[in-house]
């Protein structure tokens, strides 16, 4: 029996609504647990950095990838390969720095909160999405690139847009290339 060409799509529509629904349970069964909205994001955050350590190798095995060069070529290779594959989005780029070593990722559609109206008054602080940022980080340092990932701006939180921003935190040169 021949599968359809949009059958494939369809299914991963399914798959994504779910885990968009399945990942609202948990933040709401975080909430429960607990009282502080910081607790609740480290908690997201910590969860997201060990997906991050285990999706790497996915990520890697899936898209073929050559090493990246620079920290804007990674930067490009999250947005452009790693939102897409993941959460089907690309978020826009922008290099934050004269150093090049900080960039946002700009999402203008958030898969994430599909479901999700607006924020309690009372969760006026929780990081709705902070589960991204635990995954680019955990990834990222899988690679051997240390960086703090913070959301700058979130659209749950009236902003206009959402903002991921990426701090890489070494000098590209302070890597250690030499191999014996």
């Amino acid at each position: 029996m021949s599968q359809s060409p949009g059958r494939k799509q369809e299914n991963h529509k399914i798959s994504r609504e779910l885990f968009v629904l399945t990942y609202g349970a948990l933040v709401a069964q975080l909430c429960k647990d607990y009282e502080k909205d910081e607790d609740v994001n480290t908690c997201l955050d910590r969860m997201g950095y060990s997906m991050g350590v285990r999706l790497i190798d996915d990520f890697l095995a899936r898209s073929a990838v050559k090493k990246c060069r620079s920290y804007s070529e990674t930067a490009d290779m999250i947005a452009q390969v790693a939102f897409k594959t993941y959460l089907g989005v690309t978020p826009s780029v922008s290099c934050s720095s004269a150093t090049g070593n900080e960039f946002s990722l700009i999402l203008d559609k958030n898969p994430l909160v599909d479901f999700v109206e607006e924020l309690p008054a009372e969760r006026a602080s929780l990081c709705y999405c902070n589960l991204l940022c635990g995954v680019i980080r955990g990834a990222l340092e899988m690679v051997h690139l240390a960086a703090e990932v913070t959301f700058r701006q979130d659209r749950l939180k009236g902003d206009a847009v959402t903002e991921i921003g990426i701090t890489f935190l070494r000098k590209p040169e302070d890597r250690k290339h030499k191999r014996n």
